[in-house]
């Protein structure tokens, strides 16, 4: 950088340096959570306390990646990921081709494994948001991503997983060879068919919200209209205020530690915001998100086995 004066050059090397650690945690966090989702895959859903523990003594102190299924539910091969975490991919894939970045147009026709996938589509969304190239979130592109990766002629289309599929009739044999489509996305479907405007479930509010959101918010960290970017993905398929309210507070936890790195007094910092009467993006719900948030301050030095379920009933 010849002729830029001594102080201005050390500043614009700091921003680059910044920006480039800033840009590492975002893609972090993206390719974190998809491979926090792949490593769990083969433990999800144990609900029983005794068996997960007889699952998990085989493989302390690394249960990650278990080479066969313990899934009650759904039986995938390990490594793939469950559907919260292939939600999370297609939300990645929306906004990689929502603005001047986009892929291939067949995507969804290439055979590549998962790692490329999020590897590319991610460089691409880090680059448009580094560039400043125009990005959004286009909730009908969206909605039509959703329903041609879960929807009709897909690997989720299995009898057990129809979303039409009638209460009461023959006792389902469990577990199924392949992915569970889960009842936020039985419902977006059934909306999506019905031609209904709003196609997101509006009775769900599992953690959907908060395990998709990390394309999001790698993408809208530090700009003013990331928690309205974040909802609008989000009641795609899960319209339900509780679930809106606290994929958001997720989203705040998530951006400060992709603009400011490990942080102790992260969870101060988003409960402050979170209490500031002119936050961005306020919620109903936000009240009952704070208290919940306070709680699990307290008993955060007790070990799960502890709080669940005598203090956390419904985790």
């Amino acid at each position: 950088m010849v002729g830029v004066p001594t102080p201005l050059r050390r500043r614009l090397d700091f921003e680059k340096q910044m920006a480039l650690s800033v840009a590492d945690r975002a893609i972090g966090a993206i390719i974190g959570a998809a491979v926090a989702d792949a490593a769990a895959q083969p433990m999800h859903w144990i609900y029983n306390s005794d068996r997960l523990k007889e699952v998990l003594s085989d493989l302390e102190p690394c249960p990650e990646f278990r080479p066969q299924s313990a899934n009650p539910f759904y039986r995938r091969t390990t490594g793939e990921q469950t559907c919260y975490g292939d939600q999370a991919y297609v939300l990645l894939e929306s906004l990689s081709q929502c603005g001047g970045t986009g892929l291939h147009p067949n995507w969804q026709q290439e055979v590549w494994p998962a790692p490329t996938r999020y590897f590319q589509s991610s460089n691409l969304l880090l680059f448009a948001k580094f560039t400043h190239v125009l990005i959004d979130v286009d909730v009908k592109h969206l909605t039509k991503c959703f329903y041609e990766f879960f929807g009709p002629g897909t690997v989720y289309d299995l009898p057990l997983n129809d979303p039409y599929r009638k209460k009461g009739g023959p006792k389902a044999i469990l577990p199924i060879d392949g992915p569970w489509r889960n009842g936020s996305l039985k419902a977006f479907l059934r909306n999506v068919d019905a031609g209904k405007e709003e196609s997101g479930c509006d009775v769900d509010c599992q953690i959907d919200g908060v395990t998709k959101l990390a394309p999001v918010v790698a993408m809208f960290a530090g700009r003013p209209e990331m928690l309205e970017k974040v909802e609008s993905a989000i009641r795609v398929t899960q319209n339900n205020d509780m679930c809106v309210a606290v994929t958001l507070a997720a989203a705040r936890f998530l951006e400060h530690f992709i603009l400011k790195g490990p942080d102790p007094n992260a969870l101060d910092s988003v409960l402050a915001q979170l209490n500031d009467l002119n936050k961005k993006n306020p919620q109903e719900l936000d009240r009952a998100v704070i208290a919940h948030i306070c709680q699990v301050k307290e008993n955060v030095a007790k070990a799960s086995h502890q709080l669940i379920p005598a203090v956390f009933t419904n985790t």
